[in-house]
């Protein structure tokens, strides 16, 4: 279980394919803190720890991860938004996220407003996943609130230090982002469609 709140960004060192899996080797300044086996959400998408050495630690990413992330995209020294699991007793200072990306979206449109930025994504409806006005959702592991929800695309408005701490700096028009709908708007969703 996550909360949406990036820790810090990590960098990848090496990516090595096996099989249908990518092992990804990542750089960050909490890896002395980490263990074999610990759970850690990389844009969004929850893997497990296999190996430490020094500051980097390795995670496998296996056929579904890559086939409904953006994971098997990353090139070597790419960054990525990273956070361990939350705590018992934290406080919840995002949202409940548990880092199964639902699927990915296109980010369509950046504006430069006045204190923020607006991004704007599109994914696609197959899915039936829903956006709804001031409701949560997370985009490559951020915890956000949703604006100006539309059927299939939906925008954020981030502050600076949002930027300026993820990966959100590095995102352009056109490129894809990892996407968890709020788990409570999804079990609502599925309620009402049986």
């Amino acid at each position: 279980m996550f909360t949406g709140i990036i820790e810090t960004l990590g960098s990848i060192t090496n990516l090595i394919k096996d099989q249908d899996n990518i092992h990804l080797t990542i750089k960050s300044n909490f890896t002395h803190e980490l263990k074999i086996d610990q759970s850690v959400a990389h844009n969004g998408v929850c893997l497990t720890v296999v190996d430490i050495n020094n500051d980097e630690y390795t995670v496998t990413a296996i056929k579904e991860t890559l086939d409904k992330t953006n994971i098997g995209s990353l090139s070597k020294s790419d960054f990525v938004n990273l956070e361990r699991g939350m705590k018992l007793g934290d406080r919840l200072d995002g949202h409940i996220v548990q880092g199964h990306v639902d699927q990915t979206a296109t980010c369509v449109n950046i504006k430069k407003e006045n204190g923020s930025t607006i991004f704007t994504f599109n994914y696609d409806p197959k899915n039936k996943n829903i956006t709804i006005e001031k409701g949560s959702i997370t985009v490559s592991g951020v915890s956000l609130t949703v604006v100006n929800s539309k059927q299939n695309e939906f925008s954020v408005a981030i502050i600076p230090y949002t930027i300026e701490n993820t990966t959100f700096k590095y995102i352009k028009k056109g490129d894809i982002v990892n996407l968890e709908f709020d788990v409570i708007g999804k079990y609502v969703s599925r309620l009402t469609n049986l």
